[in-house]
């Protein structure tokens, strides 16, 4: 789900001029939310799992197009980050992912 909607939201981004926030995009809101329930939700040993499978895994279109995207809009990126950054990096220093 969440990989089908940043393309979506990246290219209404790069379309927009202008500073960008979390309001001014209502599905960044929403993939922010699931995103963060995702990592709220998850035990540690899941998220050790999907890393491990997704270790070298080529990424799909969609995700790499997103991802460019975000790249190229600091200011959408500056938006996403901002919501999901604490609740993903508490749940990865929980789980011993990085120090």
């Amino acid at each position: 789900m969440i990989k089908r909607l940043l393309p979506a939201i990246a290219l209404g981004a790069v379309l927009t001029a202008g500073p960008v926030s979390a309001q001014d995009y209502p599905v960044l809101d929403e993939i922010a939310q699931e995103v963060i329930a995702k990592y709220q939700n998850a035990t540690c040993e899941q998220l050790w799992l999907e890393k491990a499978q997704n270790q070298g895994q080529p990424k799909s279109d969609k995700e790499q197009r997103a991802i460019q995207l975000l790249q190229q809009n600091q200011g959408l990126q500056a938006a996403f980050f901002s919501q999901v950054a604490t609740p993903i990096v508490t749940k990865m220093f929980q789980c011993g992912m990085i120090p």
